[in-house]
């Protein structure tokens, strides 16, 4: 890349991430207040006091040398640790560059830059794996707005991709999950179109992170218009074909597909146990991560928010 494209395109990241902190970042503000915890949870336990057990404590959590010298149980009280190390798991694919009127590559880009802004203001880590055609590139995890601003440079700086063989998520995953150490809040952000099998790598990164599957989508995916004779291209292969759109019967057969992927999806991220935000190319950013923001509340709170019960609603963090 020559001096001036590379200088193109960081003055182009400044501006996307100028524009996003005015018109989303901004409405989120106070929006977001008390939901902080349920969003970006802390893995780590630091030791903030004891006192004496009772019922229903955690025996784990008994200090049994205190118990020995004072004659009565007493548990160890923690305040989670509020540091947050978050990764995103990247799909640049070809098949992202679909989009009736704006890409899923764009949604994409935008929802990364926002919440790895999100993360970083508040002293957070956040790294990055973008895939192509395989893991081509990691960005080691950092802090601070000119972080969050490189890992938007990476993205806008990238070539366009070319044709290439099907996507392969199940590399993509085994891949995350060896460069990916630390137990860590991941963000997988891809369409799902990929070739099988990446259920099961995912169900094992969700062994050992917290992960939320992203998952981008344009109508046109869904349901067929009435277009007349078009022709059709696989991005990932290149391979076309004419179809008739104006055909009742093959819209139909299109939508009983597309139907019957959507319940596949759901059911794979359900199996992994993972939560999934579906992001359209036609959704509101913020509405979008407000909606998340309620996902992860509801989980939160349906799963007594992780801790036992006496560490329970003690830690509220806030974005305020």
């Amino acid at each position: 890349m020559s001096p001036v494209q590379e200088s193109a395109h960081t003055a182009g990241a400044e501006n996307i991430l100028r524009r996003l902190e005015w018109t989303v970042l901004r409405r989120l503000d106070g929006l977001l207040h008390g939901n902080y915890q349920t969003l970006f949870r802390g893995f780590g336990l630091d030791l903030a006091d004891l006192r004496e057990y009772q019922y229903y404590d955690d025996v784990r959590y008994i200090d049994w040398n205190v118990t020995a010298r004072l004659q009565t149980p007493y548990v160890r009280v923690y305040n989670e640790d509020r540091e947050v190390m978050a990764w995103f798991l990247l799909d640049l694919s070809p098949s992202v560059d679909f989009g009736a009127r704006v890409k899923k590559r764009s949604v994409s880009t935008e929802f990364v830059t926002v919440l790895a802004r999100i993360l970083t203001a508040h002293g957070n880590r956040v790294g990055a794996l973008f895939y192509g055609d395989s893991v081509d590139t990691v960005i080691p995890a950092r802090s601070g707005r000119r972080h969050a601003l490189h890992i938007l440079h990476r993205i806008l700086s990238r070539p366009e991709p070319a044709g290439s063989a099907p996507t392969n998520l199940g590399d993509f995953l085994q891949t995350a999950l060896r460069v990916m150490q630390r137990r860590s809040l991941v963000f997988v952000v891809s369409d799902f179109i990929s070739t099988p099998g990446w259920a099961k790598p995912l169900a094992h990164l969700a062994r050992r992170h917290e992960v939320i599957a992203v998952r981008l989508y344009d109508p046109l995916e869904m349901e067929l218009p009435d277009l007349g004779l078009i022709t059709m291209r696989d991005a990932e292969t290149g391979e076309q074909l004419f179809v008739d759109t104006h055909d009742r019967t093959f819209r139909k057969r299109f939508a009983v597909l597309a139907e019957r992927r959507e319940q596949e999806l759901r059911s794979a991220f359900a199996q992994a146990g993972v939560d999934a935000l579906e992001l359209s190319t036609n959704d509101d950013l913020a509405n979008a991560i407000l909606r998340f923001a309620d996902l992860r509340k509801r989980r939160s709170q349906l799963a007594g928010g992780g801790l036992p019960q006496h560490l329970r609603g003690s830690h509220d963090l806030s974005l305020a």
